[in-house]
């Protein structure tokens, strides 16, 4: 944290010989003694709390959604929009995040965006209909869309030379939310009685904890960029990723096309994983409570991994070998659900959870990809909100391929087939090269 500390006495001296620079922005480090231990603990504890309940709200519908699409009689093609809206919000409402937050500041965004999940999740179950139903699921995704943005830029902020690491720590906590909400949801509904409806309504409960350590940030004046007021340098991007007219635009970046059609395509398989995979085992015979252990098995090889490939990545100069052996695992994973998806369901499993976690990666190669935090938030809101727009199709695609051919040899041949750009994309995003290079944007 050394990086962020009082600006060295010798600016002043050289400011004649060379070109000003912005200074670092404020962060935890910036105030002394306990108080930054204090501001720093309670970054991360927010960190780890708001990554917990990013997904809770996808994967608990996905143990549920034989029993959601029964009470409200949901057909299959409908029931795949549902497992869309997802990447359809975190594109729309991921492309407001940077202006918000430089209006209000990103912790106070990451606090509404926590209320709005709470809330969201709370409604969702007793809306409704189903057009009450994806309206509240909407109310929590909004919220999550802009979490998903901001983070990367907290961590780039806030521990800049443990990108890594920070980044591997709330990767880990996304995992074990997403996981625990799979594995948990379906026995948690028959000891609450049955009811689809508590148990989707209780996750709630764990995502109002993570209001509370947002709050005391947002109301700490002296939080530095956590506060009310959000710092300069986080710009506004414009049409197309720039922050006014004379700004290089983003779109110009090879790299940043690169990472966002990775980023879109991991998105796809990992929403059509956590909307259909328990419905694929259901399927094949295996029963319901199994199906969803089994999606939390897939969801919790992210736990040790989201840690360990971060730390990994930041060490290579490319991370194309790393994208490469992911897809690889996840070919073979596909190729044994349609072999024999009940006979080797959990080393299906086991794989496809391994290659799920080209998610933190592509986290991770935000942060490297651009030297500053403003780089950051604008590499972030465009990889990710692009990225989301072409994982739309997927879930729906598979849902309808479902219902119309009647078996899942068409949606895994779809998905195994998607893995391929993956692969290409992901090894043209890892080459070690900044946005800032490409586009010339100023450090």
């Amino acid at each position: 944290m050394s990086s962020e500390a009082n600006p060295d006495t010798r600016t002043a001296q050289t400011t004649a010989t060379a070109p000003a620079r912005p200074a670092p922005p404020p962060g935890p480090a910036a105030d002394g003694g306990g108080r930054t231990v204090w501001l720093t603990r309670l970054v991360m504890i927010g960190i780890v709390l708001a990554a917990f309940n990013l997904r809770p709200a996808i994967t608990s519908l996905g143990a549920l959604l034989e029993e959601v699409r029964t009470g409200l009689g949901m057909s299959g093609t409908v029931a795949g929009l549902l497992t869309s809206v997802p990447a359809l919000c975190f594109a729309l409402f991921g492309l407001a995040a940077p202006r918000l937050a430089r209006r209000f500041g990103p912790g106070a965004v990451v606090l509404a965006g926590m209320i709005a999940i709470t809330a969201g999740l709370l409604i969702r179950p007793f809306a409704g209909g189903t057009a009450g139903f994806l309206a509240a699921s909407a109310l929590a995704l909004m919220g999550i869309a802009v979490s998903n943005v901001l983070m990367p830029v907290i961590v780039k902020r806030y521990f800049p030379d443990r990108v890594g690491s920070m980044t591997g720590l709330y990767s880990m906590a996304l995992a074990v939310g997403t996981s625990a909400a799979a594995a948990v949801t379906v026995p948690l509904t028959q000891a609450l009685g049955g009811g689809w409806r508590v148990g989707l309504g209780f996750w709630a409960l764990l995502a109002a904890v993570a209001v509370l350590p947002w709050l005391a940030l947002v109301r700490d004046r002296r939080g530095g960029a956590l506060s009310s007021s959000a710092p300069a340098s986080v710009p506004v991007p414009a049409a197309g990723g720039g922050t006014d007219r004379r700004a290089p635009r983003i779109t110009r970046s090879p790299t940043a096309w690169a990472l966002a059609c990775f980023f879109g395509l991991q998105a796809t398989g990992a929403y059509i994983t956590m909307g259909w995979m328990p419905q694929i085992f259901r399927d094949a015979g295996v029963p319901a409570g199994t199906a969803g252990v089994l999606l939390a098995t897939t969801m919790v090889m992210g736990v040790p991994l989201a840690f360990v490939i971060p730390r990994l990545a930041t060490r290579l100069s490319s991370q194309g070998p790393i994208v490469v052996v992911l897809g690889l695992c996840g070919l073979t994973g596909y190729a044994g659900l349609l072999t024999a998806p009940a006979a080797g369901a959990w080393a299906w499993a086991l794989l496809l959870g391994i290659s799920n976690c080209a998610f933190p990666l592509a986290l991770t190669m935000i942060g490297l990809r651009s030297r500053t935090p403003a780089g950051v938030v604008r590499l972030s809101a465009f990889a990710q909100s692009t990225g989301y727009l072409i994982s739309i199709p997927g879930p729906l695609l598979v849902g309808a391929l479902y219902q119309h051919s009647g078996g899942w040899e068409l949606p895994i041949t779809l998905m195994a087939g998607l893995l391929v750009p993956q692969i290409v994309f992901g090894v043209l995003a890892g080459r070690d090269r900044t946005i800032e290079d490409e586009t010339g944007m100023r450090d």
